[in-house]
């Protein structure tokens, strides 16, 4: 279980931007080589204009450099979006740990969106 991903990502969910829904939500992000990126969710009055802190931390990540494949596990605040899903499924997460009906689990990717697409 990635429980140290997963107090990184409680830690920096205080710097979420969540002034609509009261919902901070963070996400810390690991790759293969070691180096850990966190994000946060960022809120915006056009609802659908918002970024999940998944994506935040995926997309700090690819700034850097990284891609799909280099990337090994995530700690995350709260059970990922369906379209977070699909980000984990695509940059090839192996796992993902998160807080679930007051629970801390660990699940595989595949598991969290069985029918996946690739193009």
């Amino acid at each position: 279980m990635s429980r140290d991903l997963y107090e990184r990502a409680v830690a920096i969910s205080e710097r979420a931007y969540a002034p609509y829904s009261k919902y901070l939500v963070g996400a810390a992000v690991r790759t293969r080589d070691g180096t850990v990126f966190e994000g946060v969710n960022v809120e915006n009055a056009a609802y659908p204009l918002g970024v999940c802190a998944e994506k935040s931390a995926l997309v700090k990540a690819v700034s850097e450099g990284y891609r799909p494949g280099d990337f090994e596990a995530i700690g995350i605040t709260a059970s990922p979006c369906g379209g977070c899903r699909q980000w984990l499924h695509e940059f090839r997460l192996e796992r993902a740990t998160y807080l679930y009906d007051g629970e801390l689990v660990t699940r595989a990717v595949a598991e969290l969106l069985p029918d996946t697409w690739d193009l």
